[in-house]
């Protein structure tokens, strides 16, 4: 069976109305909300670092990363675990919905503008029955000297 050539499968999950996702072979795992340790003079984005199963990974809030304003935090917000090179990384969102494998003929190339999250972070878009999945290159969003850059101000 080529169903990973024809499809592609994502984890989904929701910053405030939008739902995001992002290829499942990225994530780590998904974890709930746990104390972060506030690391100084970093961008207000970086809520910190937490230390998971003895290993410390910093905390980015995603929706703050995309300019949308601080979380809220709740029962139902996440933190899910990304691998990008060596490196994990914990991103804050609302809520983690579903996994759904996406045909690959479903994606479409990312339209100018969708909300306020820059085309840059964007990978492409879906439509899978009444629902807009974004899809977003995680590595794009994590760009280390973006981030660097960032932080310095």
């Amino acid at each position: 069976m080529n169903n990973g050539l024809n499809s592609r499968k994502v984890i989904v999950f929701q910053l405030r109305e939008e739902e995001y996702a992002i290829d499942v072979q990225q994530v780590g795992s998904i974890e709930r909300m746990v104390p972060i340790t506030r690391v100084p003079q970093v961008s207000n984005f970086i809520k910190g670092v937490i230390n998971l199963r003895g290993v410390i990974i910093p905390v980015i809030d995603l929706q703050q990363r995309f300019g949308l304003g601080a979380l809220e935090i709740n029962d139902s917000t996440r933190i899910i675990i990304v691998r990008i090179e060596e490196m994990n990384v914990g991103l804050i969102v609302d809520s983690a919905n579903d996994v759904l494998d996406i045909p690959m003929d479903m994606i479409e190339s990312t339209p100018e503008v969708i909300g306020s999250v820059k085309d840059d972070y964007l990978e492409g878009v879906a439509k899978i029955d009444n629902r807009l999945l974004i899809l977003l290159d995680i590595s794009k969003v994590l760009y280390q000297e973006k981030l660097e850059e960032l932080a310095e101000g």
